[in-house]
């Protein structure tokens, strides 16, 4: 985002919550209305501001014994290179499976607008609310002028005028247009993206640029990394670097466990430069791994750690670009294991 308040994986930063602290936080024009309702949400949601100590900043530095290691160049090796991609689906199975969505799932009611009644009292502690009584009221009018549906729908899908015409007529809800414009131009808008998804990833095909287009080993070398020794770095002897800074509780739990384990031999919390390229935009994994089994076998894995193992609990953008990740992983076609664990045993169950 412009104003820098949640990275590239949704995560919110601190300066979100430090400029909710000092009332600064801006918010586009079209929510000035909504502010006080918004800014609320967002300090419910992201909680009290992480203080830390300036005196507990420290560099980061490169763990050369790991850095220059023929185990961790073997990890590096397999992962390193970068993939084109291409996406294949039929038209019109998507304007298809779009209007059944619509005809399905579309909820559109009449415009409503709620009345609602305080009675107050003075009383020597000061104004108090003794009962609110709320009226819902049905506007059923329909003198106003509608919207353009199609041009706007384009705008926000990139879906050409015809398939947006063909998904409307199709879906059978136009009289629902009329009732509640924006309510019915919003949700549409939520289900035609959704579907679009869908379709983007179950059609997408990633194919290796070749042997000269990678991530270079020295790019470790060249990246400053900052941490806090209090708040959110972990020492690390297997790691590229002598510290692990992580972004949630869950990445700390995977280093400590990762140090602990006597079968990982190297790995690597991946800088937030090693992004692939998705639909959906850059995708960006969490851990790369080298196993050592029974002593013998070497595994090499790519790791998104996360709290849940549910798809469910995953946004769907989220969802979609993990599974991007492993369709890229799978075209380097390097014996690489991309999955998703909620911890190291998770992790190690897949391989036994």
């Amino acid at each position: 985002m412009g104003n820098e308040y949640i990275n590239d994986k949704g995560k919110v930063l601190d300066k979100l919550k430090k400029d909710l602290k000092e009332n600064a936080v801006s918010l586009p024009d079209e929510y000035k209305n909504a502010n006080p309702q918004v800014l609320k949400i967002l300090t419910h949601l992201t909680g009290k501001l992480n203080i830390k100590n300036a005196d507990d900043r420290k560099e980061v530095k490169l763990n050369k014994a790991i850095y220059l290691s023929q185990e961790f160049k073997e990890l590096w090796g397999r992962i390193k290179h970068k993939t084109t991609y291409r996406v294949d689906f039929n038209a019109k199975e998507l304007i298809d499976e779009c209007a059944k969505e619509m005809r399905d799932n579309l909820i559109v009611g009449k415009t409503k607008f709620i009345y609602r009644r305080d009675l107050t009292g003075i009383t020597r502690g000061g104004v108090v609310s003794n009962e609110v009584r709320e009226a819902v009221h049905v506007y059923g009018a329909r003198d106003y002028v509608l919207p353009d549906i199609v041009s706007y729908l384009q705008n926000e899908t990139n879906l050409t005028r015809r398939a947006i015409v063909d998904i409307l007529i199709k879906s059978n809800r136009l009289e629902d247009f009329k009732n509640n414009p924006q309510k019915f131009i919003d949700e549409t808008i939520q289900i035609i993206r959704r579907t679009m998804r869908r379709f983007i990833v179950d059609g997408i095909k990633y194919h290796k640029i070749g042997d000269d287009y990678y991530w270079a080993q020295e790019l470790f070398e060249d990246k400053e990394l900052y941490g806090y020794l209090s708040k959110n770095m972990i020492e690390a002897k297997k790691s590229v670097y002598t510290h692990i800074v992580y972004d949630s509780d869950v990445e700390s739990q995977f280093a400590e466990a990762f140090e602990r384990s006597d079968d990982v031999k190297v790995y690597a919390k991946l800088p937030t430069w090693f992004k692939i390229d998705t639909p959906l935009g850059s995708y960006n994994p969490d851990w790369a791994v080298l196993i050592e089994r029974n002593g013998e076998e070497k595994l090499y894995f790519v790791v998104e750690s996360k709290g849940s193992l549910f798809t469910d609990a995953l946004r769907p953008i989220e969802k979609a670009k993990i599974d991007c990740g492993r369709e890229h992983f799978k075209a380097l076609d390097a014996d690489v294991n991309f999955m998703v664990a909620n911890d190291f045993d998770a992790l190690t169950d897949s391989i036994s």
